[in-house]
């Protein structure tokens, strides 16, 4: 026995030492906590600090702890009461400048987290929080798209100098009324070839007036479905980020509906105002012609313009035509303007808005241009006892300004309140524009106190099959077992120790993925005591029982284990939610099963039997 490597024994031992440092993390239970953030005006500073120290005084909450970190105000408690207690006074007290959520704090010491370990996430069945099932209003993007062929066919006709032509959008498609027949030939040759994602069709006659039909194709269609709700995903991550919540779950479900979960998060109102606000701007020209006093008196203003109001209140006349959308937007930073320091977002268009906007500010140097900041939010009422949903859009100018000059592709916006309001507007038009508005059509809350069940649950499952296990072997194959339930129980702390390390979530799922993982692990070791007795009875020496026993074990051992893997790789693969979870604690549970199981038991074996010189039998 004495060939076995001391770099084996060291390797295990590393191994060992690292497996419980990364494991013990999970252990720590998270701690109720309530999380405040800066929303528009908002400061998160020592005052706001002051202003929640004494908010939670005044009505006695108990509290452990309130710090500033990352931005963000952490108040700390004992118990679900007070953390709820907190989050219903702070609300009150702080205002709409202010989200404040309801979240699970780490107490993970700090000395650990520093070298990366921490605590094992929980996934919604296990830690409690909120599940979303949202649709996306596909047909708005569309419609919105269909707007913008109408707009780009106006442009072509004006490139092509066709006169007298009408575009405008209609029930089966976008509709092109031409003055004659020679007109609409050219018409449909020039969309043809310049607008390559429209079918064109011949459309019934209006009065003496020939006309076309334009519609998008399919495989367009599909693929602005695809980006759209793409985008979002991509969107909404940004904005749970925003909350703090750990290891929150968004993906696609389907072709039009997205599947949010945020464990640990209690707060449905603020999640649901959150996920379902868009926000994005619009360039509309001044209406010069009208006055504004006199329109707002009145109330009478030409056709083609409305009035809109900046946030005081202040009235102006704009055209409804949009020059430029937040569609046509690829990049927005905020930073202070050069000349006058005020807080600005400085904006990048793409080349479709680029040309837009050299074509006016070329045609109107010396007229206004407003910027209109649109956000849709998301209201939630109870009407007659039930809940109806139902969404506000909020139009609000936040700049006016005269265009001194021509410019295209990249300029700046500047009236803002702050340069916090410009860092926002900035982050929410980078990043924060869903390409369509999400509707809430499923939602689910998990008490924490049932996430608290489940765990208790799953620990008592796990620690029952592991006793259970553990006391068969040790009685059956004597000393033998003992060495298998110390690789069983290292095994189990391997697997903790790279989920936590990873930071996979664990549901339930998973810890049913465990528990088999516990009662697959124990094979290797029963194979190898069986061939190591079968290597007694055939007269071997026990030190060549041993190593006979382990080496003709570890063929049959790698085969099981690879037949158990690609059936685990299959369920990753095709699988998806608890599926995937549970082949994720399945696949690594069996490759961490064949490190313990036959190198770790050797190396103990090996520092046990190694130097019984005068050794007889094995007790196995």
């Amino acid at each position: 026995m004495n060939d076995f490597p001391r770099w084996k024994h060291t390797l295990v031992a590393l191994v060992a030492v690292l497996g419980v440092l990364f494991a013990v993390p999970s252990l720590y239970q998270k701690q109720p906590a309530v999380q405040v953030l800066a929303n528009k005006s908002g400061i998160v500073d020592e005052a706001l600090k002051e202003r929640a120290l004494q908010a939670l005084q005044q009505r006695k909450i108990e509290f452990q702890e309130v710090e500033i970190k990352d931005d963000r105000l952490l108040a700390l408690f004992g118990n679900t009461d007070s953390q709820l207690a907190a989050a219903s006074a702070l609300r009150t007290d702080l205002g709409d400048n202010y989200t404040v959520a309801l979240n699970l704090a780490s107490t993970v010491p700090q000395w650990m987290r520093m070298i990366g370990a921490n605590s094992m996430p929980l996934g919604l069945d296990l830690q409690g929080g909120v599940h979303f099932l949202m649709q996306v209003d596909q047909k708005s993007v569309l419609q919105g798209q269909e707007q913008r062929y109408v707009d780009d066919i106006r442009s072509l006709l004006r490139d092509k100098e066709i006169r007298n032509a009408k575009v405008d959008r209609g029930a089966q498609g976008i509709v092109v009324q031409a003055s004659n027949t020679a007109d609409r030939d050219k018409i449909a040759a020039a969309i043809g070839s310049e607008l390559i994602d429209l079918n064109v069709t011949d459309g019934p006659s209006i009065g003496d007036s020939p006309t076309l039909i334009a519609k998008v194709k399919p495989e367009r269609i599909k693929q602005i479905a695809d980006n759209t709700i793409k985008q979002n995903v991509s969107t909404l991550r940004n904005r749970i980020n925003s909350l703090g919540v750990a290891e929150p779950l968004i993906v696609q479900q389907g072709d039009s509906r997205i599947v949010v979960e945020l464990p640990g998060l209690q707060d449905t109102a603020e999640a649901k105002r959150l996920l379902g606000a868009t926000a994005t701007l619009e360039y509309r020209a001044v209406d010069e012609s009208v006055n504004v006093a006199e329109a707002v008196r009145t109330g009478s203003v030409p056709p083609d313009s409305r009035i809109y109001y900046f946030k005081d209140g202040r009235p102006a006349v704009l055209k409804k035509k949009v020059i430029v959308t937040g569609d046509e937007l690829v990049d927005a930073s905020s930073a202070a303007d050069p000349q006058s320091g005020e807080p600005a977002v400085s904006v990048a268009l793409n080349s479709a808005g680029a040309r837009k906007m050299l074509d006016f500010t070329s045609q109107n140097v010396g007229k206004g241009m407003a910027v209109v900041l649109v956000e849709r939010i998301p209201e939630v009422r109870i009407v007659d006892g039930k809940e109806v949903r139902s969404a506000k859009i909020e139009e609000n100018i936040i700049s006016l300004a005269t265009i001194r000059g021509v410019f295209s592709n990249k300029f700046q916006t500047t009236g803002l309140e702050s340069m916090k309001t410009a860092s926002d507007l900035a982050l929410m038009l980078r990043s924060g524009s869903l390409a369509a508005p999400v509707d809430i059509v499923e939602e689910r809350v998990i008490g924490s106190t049932l996430g608290a069940d489940n765990i208790r649950k799953g620990v008592t499952a796990v620690i029952v099959g592991l006793l259970l296990v553990v006391g068969f072997v040790a009685v059956y194959y004597k000393i033998f077992g003992l060495i298998a339930d110390l690789a069983l129980m290292m095994n189990l702390v391997l697997l903790v120790a790279i989920l936590s390390i990873f930071q996979a979530t664990l549901t339930l799922p998973g810890i049913a993925g465990i528990v088999l993982t516990l009662g697959m692990a124990i094979d290797a070791n029963v194979l190898i005591c069986e061939r190591i007795r079968e290597e007694q009875r055939n007269g071997m020496t026990p030190f060549a029982a041993i190593r006979g026993g382990y080496e003709k074990a570890w063929a049959t051992i790698l085969d099981a284990n690879v037949t158990h893997l690609i059936a685990a790789f299959g369920l990753m693969t095709f699988g998806s939610g608890p599926i995937r979870g549970f082949a994720i604690t399945l696949t690594i549970g069996i490759l961490t099963s064949m490190f313990t199981s036959v190198t770790g038991t050797h190396s103990l074996v090996a520092l046990i039997f190694g130097r019984a010189a005068k050794l007889k039998a094995l007790p196995v």
